[in-house]
């Protein structure tokens, strides 16, 4: 039975969608002026994780990921490069769609992109306003937030908590145009020369957050079953996209808020492109394998940090190669097999450790637990089956299972290839004459430039083998 942790609520729940086996799916996307870097990335695999689970447990999902193609930061940078807003949209789109697929994350059902919904985020406001949520001021909008009773509810944040830190979202202009530091943008009146479009309450654009809640509605209905997003959104996005959201239509607008932890530096300091801290998931293609890098990416349960840095990165290698060392020893064992008569024993063994997979991605969909059974998984394959099962039919069904629960995860099945790199050849003959003379100092850290190389290492009774993946 699936349970799933609700931000709103803040405990876990059994998942009961709306309409099973069909479930609605919103995950906040990029705002697209930059590449990603690997903390966004990490939501986009996280989430791409949580929708494998759900097909694999026999839901339909409708999976709905947004651009937000117009605000400040991408008005600012198109104005630097001298190009339009949509011209750095479709440039960044086509970059992140390109990476994220490198990741293995599967194509959204849909992929809108705000400034497609402008009419129907108008028709949003007027709503709004001649429902009393909303005022026009200055050529804004504003949502009016104390008139949202439960406002605060998702972020666990009392109003007079709101306030103390209110005044430092918005400059003195907006301040004074609004009715109340906590009320927000739902439209923004034009400046300058900036790129608008008209409406009744005059020319401007929207904000982010009704953008957001106008894609979400318009393509999965008033109430959906999950909506996600990097922890960071809860406060004030999600909060925000509640509100009007609730507030236009009546009917509760989530029914599962799930939010992803972020990837971390420095002891524990969140990655960000504010803090100039980040690797971007252009940069870490470049550095790293993809499909190791999306093993790096979701080896942790999403709610928890995910510590980025070069020992971290080795401790990851090694599990990944234990993982490409098993389906490689399968394969091998495979190749070998005879028709002996299927054992009806290795399939209950099988049977067991499938049960455990499930009941680990179960528990709010903890892959680290999953993981845990996967390795288990091999340990058994090196002990009790390889070299010793020789049906084909078994062994086929135990890599089966991997592969699945791997697809699940979205870790590929790779082919292996020749070394040849003179470098790499040479660590491996130093490595090697160092465990001849025994200097195991000397032959971890040679084995540790190997693994940040990508080559597999497995030391058996009968020698060392290498393999690249």
């Amino acid at each position: 039975m699936l349970k799933v942790y609700n931000t709103l609520t803040r405990k876990k729940e059994i998942f009961t969608p709306l309409f099973p086996p069909n479930v609605t799916m919103y995950v906040c996307g990029p705002t697209v002026y930059n590449y990603i870097h690997i903390g966004n990335a990490r939501s986009a695999v996280a989430f791409d994780t949580i929708r494998r689970y759900l097909i694999y447990s026999g839901y339909k999902v409708r999976f709905v990921s947004n651009f937000t193609d117009v605000d400040d930061k991408m008005i600012r940078r198109a104005a630097k490069e001298k190009i339009s807003v949509k011209e750095l949209a479709d440039r960044y789109i086509g970059f992140y769609n390109d990476e994220i697929q490198k990741l293995n994350v599967m194509p959204a059902t849909v992929q809108p992109r705000a400034t497609s919904y402008i009419s129907k985020i108008i028709e949003f406001i007027k709503h709004l306003i001649n429902s009393g949520y909303a005022y026009q001021s200055g050529g804004d909008v504003y949502f009016h937030t104390r008139k949202f009773v439960s406002y605060g509810k998702l972020s666990d944040q009392s109003l007079d908590e709101l306030m103390v830190g209110a005044s430092e979202h918005t400059n003195e202009l907006e301040q004074k145009r609004k009715k109340d530091p906590l009320d927000f943008a739902l439209w923004k009146g034009r400046v300058d020369d900036e790129i608008y479009w008209n409406s009744p309450f005059g020319p401007g654009r929207p904000g982010w957050h009704i953008e957001c809640s106008v894609m979400a509605i318009s393509e999965l209905g008033n109430t959906i079953d999950i909506h996600g997003g990097g922890e960071d959104l809860k406060f004030p996005h999600h909060e925000n996209e509640r509100a009007q959201s609730e507030a236009e239509t009546g009917e509760k607008f989530v029914k599962y808020w799930l939010h992803n932890a972020f990837v971390t530096v420095n002891d524990a300091e969140k990655m960000s492109k504010s803090a100039g801290n980040f690797l971007t998931l252009h940069e870490a293609l470049k550095k790293y394998e993809p499909n190791f890098l999306r093993f790096f990416l979701v080896q942790t349960n999403y709610r928890k940090p995910l510590p980025y840095g070069m020992e971290q990165i080795v401790q990851a290698r090694r599990n990944y190669q234990r993982i490409m060392n098993g389906i490689y020893n399968l394969n091998q064992a495979i190749e070998s097999a005879s028709t002996d008569e299927k054992s009806s024993n290795i399939t209950k063994q099988i049977q067991q450790f499938e049960h455990q997979f499930k009941k680990a991605m179960d528990d709010d969909f903890n892959v680290q637990n999953a993981l845990t059974v996967i390795f288990d998984y091999l340990k058994w394959l090196n002990k009790s089956v390889i070299g010793i099962v020789k049906n084909y039919n078994n062994l086929k069904e135990i890599k089966k299972n991997l592969i699945i629960w791997l697809q699940i995860l979205g870790i590929k099945e790779l082919k292996t290839d020749e070394i040849t790199d003179p470098e790499v050849i040479s660590l491996i003959n130093q490595r090697d004459a160092a465990r001849k003379s025994k200097n195991f100092a000397l032959s971890d850290k040679l084995r540790d430039e190997l693994i940040q190389k990508g080559i597999s290492i497995e030391d058996t009774g009968k020698g060392t083998k290498y393999r690249k993946k």
